[in-house]
């Protein structure tokens, strides 16, 4: 479930108009050729919270937002907007369904040649729902 919770988030985010003009790349990992603004998943990791009738996931995201500048008052205003978008992710996937998603931590760090990088984490409680594309 992890896996096809990284790729639904990752198509989630790309699809999303009022991101598509502020970030140039969204990746499932750090691209390696695209310049700032760009957003990638910096790990994840999950956990057992199956129920006694129903698999279940415990799912942890870090996503990466590299910026270039000094405007952080931008930056926050783009950090905003992919809270917004990641929590109204649809509930109902194919092959899992979410439970519950609830932001966790943010970090900030400023980088050499004046770049900038927030790290968000997130996490998403997930139960398996059957697959029209999976065999049962």
């Amino acid at each position: 479930m992890e896996t096809l919770l990284r790729a639904a988030l990752v198509g989630w985010l790309r699809d999303a108009p009022e991101l598509a003009g502020q970030i140039n790349s969204i990746e499932e990992e750090s691209p390696l050729s695209t310049s700032p603004p760009w957003l990638g998943i910096a790990a994840s990791a999950s956990t057992d919270w199956s129920t006694k009738d129903m698999r279940g996931r415990e799912v942890r995201i870090a996503l990466e937002l590299n910026t270039r500048g000094d405007d952080i008052a931008g930056d926050g205003a783009l950090v905003a907007a992919l809270d917004r978008k990641i929590e109204a992710l649809p509930k109902s996937q194919d092959g899992f369904v979410i439970v519950n998603t609830r932001f966790l931590r943010a970090r900030a760090e400023r980088r050499a040649r004046n770049l900038r990088t927030v790290l968000l984490e997130y996490q998403f409680r997930l139960l398996e729902t059957p697959s029209p594309l999976l065999p049962e």
